[in-house]
């Protein structure tokens, strides 16, 4: 057993946690901010969009039985990677899609991911998804963790008026 870690940004990260959450190999979906220049920001701070940092989830998980390109796989469906303002009804820079490499094999199978995504003819408009280095870490507070159990009205609510599941159906309906 490998502990690795996976980090992704893809808009309101209330709507990153359940993709990755329910699958095997899966240990844990945080919440939080990375990728900016204030340390220790806070949710107030950050949704204003003037810290640098991504909402975005870390992802801990045994590579013995889920992979990194596997996570990748599921990360690209979940986002509009065309899209360099936000996701959805979310706008401003806290809410860019990014992957953030922890490692040169995870960024060598991220780059190779976005450029398949890219030739695939899936999206008119060019993918735009940033391709970083992983930065700190900071956990959101506490009430954003696992939103969508301890809040699931509000987080379906939210989801629902967002627009992502029509973007997802319209657009991801096959892999690439």
């Amino acid at each position: 057993m490998t502990i690795q870690k996976a980090t992704f940004a893809g808009g309101c990260f209330w709507c990153m946690v359940k993709p990755f959450d329910q699958w095997d190999g899966v240990h844990q979906v945080v919440s939080g901010y990375t990728g900016g220049h204030i340390e220790n920001p806070v949710y107030e701070q950050v949704k204003h969009g003037n810290t640098g940092h991504y909402e975005a989830v870390e992802i801990t998980y045994d590579d013995s039985i889920i992979n990194y390109q596997t996570i990748l796989d599921l990360y690209w469906p979940q986002i509009d990677p065309t899209d360099p303002d936000g996701q959805f009804q979310d706008r401003g820079e806290q809410y860019r899609t990014a992957i953030f490499y922890h490692n040169d094999e995870q960024k060598e199978l991220a780059e190779k991911s976005k450029q398949l995504l890219a030739e695939s003819g899936r999206f008119a408009k060019p993918v735009v998804t940033e391709i970083k280095a992983a930065a700190v870490f900071y956990p959101a507070e506490d009430y954003h963790q696992d939103f969508y159990k301890k809040s699931k009205t509000e987080y379906e609510e939210d989801r629902a008026k967002s627009g992502r599941d029509e973007f997802i159906a319209a657009n991801w309906q096959e892999s690439f």
